[in-house]
């Protein structure tokens, strides 16, 4: 299987290259790239790792599979002693007391980390256009949006410059910007890896995954951040996915939404592509069903009606007194208001000023409780279909890349774009970005837990498609 992981381990095994050469040509991709894929480099911190790498290879002393792997981290992670802004004017200065679960494993399995990378502030956003240090470019053509909110980490994993990054997917940020740059994408079982650490968003769908150039790193890297962890109650107990566990297939039947490619907001190029790779599937033996679903406006709806609750909830706690650029006024209410007013962004206020909204008296019944209502409804859906079928296919998004600007003229355009990841997040369902298929790629789900089955098929699906 193609893996940068075992290639590199390899190289610096047999001594063909240096950890410190392999991690300061790396920096200085980043520092050099035109792409704003880069919010701080971890240069004094990696090369420190780096040496001591070297230091093992050349005393004799084995070293694991990822120890002096160079990899990213979007600036949504806990990284103690680093710059964590979320991208934003609030936390531009910030940094982090502590370090999160996910990154801790990987630091103790060795990786060194190379980079803070640029995303839409807090999150928000399905451009990586909502930052305040530049649109992220896509790494294929640079006039285009990278998607968003991990487009930093998409970005940079597809040029190169990081082996692999970490990615956080609440709606489709891992899944969409990995589909615009040709690249895999995993967003795990909701509580496979702990959150803690990770910036809230919407706390009943943020997860944390890997982005990747294959499906074996994304086997790798997963293993090593699964895990219960007691600091998030949330988190789950998994067992790790061996190679040889996902070499096979074992995938009878597939589904399909059919509303999703009978929607009119779907590209025609990558309808015809869909149903191309479904005739493909059916060539090799597979049986598919189509199935029904909510229409894709329902789950964006209710979608966003949760998150926005949510992100309203979790970003109350920044008012500039223990966190954030604080702004001083005449008296405690208005330095409260001109410090959140001047430091959030335009997409950031408007998620806090619709999650008020819907959370508040008189409007809470009507829209966030039919949103919970929905919510389970999409779940239970879900379970029937994966009676039915064994893995659900679908396109990642309903058109291509828009160019650079136009999103912010037309949010709910921007929304829209999530029509196809939105209810696999509301569902907690193991979830994959494959760069096959059509031009932004095909996403793989499985019933919960079922993340095995996910990377199973992908492999089957490369050599298919």
């Amino acid at each position: 299987m193609d893996s940068q992981i075992k290639k590199i381990h390899q190289q610096l095994v047999s001594k063909e290259i240096t950890c410190t050469a392999l991690v300061q040509e790396k920096l200085d991709l980043l520092k050099q790239n035109t792409y704003n894929s880069v919010n701080s480099v971890l240069d004094t911190l990696a090369l420190e790792l780096a040496a001591k790498v070297d230091a093992k290879i050349a005393n004799g002393e084995t070293i694991g599979l990822l120890e002096g792997i160079p990899f990213g981290i979007k600036d949504v992670y806990m990284l103690q002693g680093t710059y964590t802004t979320a991208s934003s004017e609030m936390l531009r200065n910030y940094k982090s007391p502590y370090t999160a679960t996910a990154i801790q494993k990987l630091l103790d399995a060795g990786a060194i980390p190379l980079v803070k990378e640029n995303c839409d502030s807090f999150g928000h956003g399905s451009s990586s256009e909502n930052t305040i240090f530049g649109a992220v470019k896509n790494a294929i053509d640079p006039t285009l949006v990278a998607g968003g909110s991990s487009g930093g980490s998409a970005v940079n994993v597809a040029k190169e410059y990081t082996a692999f990054s970490i990615g956080g997917d609440t709606g489709g940020s891992i899944r969409q910007p990995a589909g615009y740059n040709h690249i895999y994408g995993f967003k795990p079982t909701y509580g496979r890896i702990s959150r803690f650490g990770l910036m809230a968003y919407a706390s009943s769908t943020d997860c944390v995954g890997p982005l990747t150039k294959s499906i074996e790193d994304i086997r790798i890297v997963l293993n090593v951040m699964s895990g219960k962890d007691p600091k998030d109650q949330t988190s789950i107990t998994s067992t790790a996915i061996s190679e040889e566990s996902i070499a096979t297939s074992g995938v009878k039947t597939v589904g399909y939404f059919k509303n999703f490619i009978e929607s009119d907001a779907i590209d025609g190029q990558i309808k015809a592509d869909f149903l191309a790779s479904i005739e493909k599937l059916k060539a090799k033996g597979i049986e598919v069903k189509e199935l029904d679903f909510f229409k894709s406006d329902i789950l964006v709806s209710t979608y966003y009606t949760l998150a926005m609750a949510e992100t309203a909830s979790n970003l109350s706690r920044l008012d500039g007194t223990n966190y954030g650029n604080r702004i001083e006024a005449e008296n405690l209410i208005e330095t409260y208001a001109v410090t959140r007013s001047e430091n959030f962004s335009e997409e950031t206020k408007r998620r806090i000023v619709g999650g008020n909204q819907v959370l508040s008296q008189g409007f809470s019944d009507e829209i966030y409780l039919k949103g919970l209502a929905l919510r389970d409804q999409i779940s239970e859906n879900f379970s029937k279909d994966f009676k039915e079928v064994d893995i659900i296919l679908s396109p990642v998004t309903p058109s291509t890349p828009p160019k650079i600007g136009d999103s912010l003229k037309d949010p709910l355009a921007m929304y829209l774009s999530d029509a196809y990841t939105v209810g696999f997040s509301l569902g907690q369902l193991p979830t994959l970005t494959v760069p096959q298929g059509t031009s932004t790629g095909l996403q793989i789900t499985a019933a919960k837990n079922n993340d095995e089955l996910v990377l199973k098929f992908a492999n089957f699906l490369k050599d298919t498609i």
